[in-house]
């Protein structure tokens, strides 16, 4: 099996790239990894990162799931939607800078329309969330992003 850098897998682009790598993935499943840098995009002053953004972390996981596999298919990285966050547990208030985080994320169903449910674990030292995200990758993503055209006031 092949990985590919994240830059490679994920929609996004420089300082908004959370994750570091992916350490594996299979047919319903994926592994990632990062170490909280302070000075990062959303980092606070002391350098950790808000609990909250591993929502982000875990979406941009799932997004690193579906860039390998159309990588491993010959398809272009489309873009996605994360549309909710359910069962969100954390001990946590913050992420230290320097920790290193694990992300699993296992797809627990998915339908033909492209509607899917992960259930997602990060964990590092003394740290555990847990979420169910709520995803949806559509066939035909311009129909979702296309803006009408200006009217002119009459």
């Amino acid at each position: 099996m092949s990985v590919w850098p994240v830059v490679e897998l994920v929609p996004h682009a420089g300082d908004m790239i959370l994750i570091d790598e992916v350490l594996a993935f299979g047919a319903d499943h994926i592994d990632t990894r990062l170490v909280v840098r302070p000075n990062g995009l959303f980092s606070q002053a002391d350098g950790s990162l808000p609990a909250s953004v591993g929502i982000e972390l875990m979406a941009q996981s799932v997004a690193a799931f579906a860039g390998c596999h159309a990588r491993e298919q010959g398809l272009p990285v489309e873009l996605g939607f994360l549309l909710g966050t359910r069962n969100f547990s954390c001990n946590v208030d913050r992420f230290p800078a320097g920790s290193t985080l694990l992300i699993h994320a296992n797809r627990s169903l998915q339908d033909e329309n492209g509607m899917c449910v992960f259930e997602c674990r990060l964990e590092g030292p003394g740290i555990l969330v847990e979420a169910r995200l709520n995803v949806f990758q559509p066939r035909d993503v311009s129909t979702y992003i296309q803006e009408p055209p200006l009217q002119e006031p009459s």
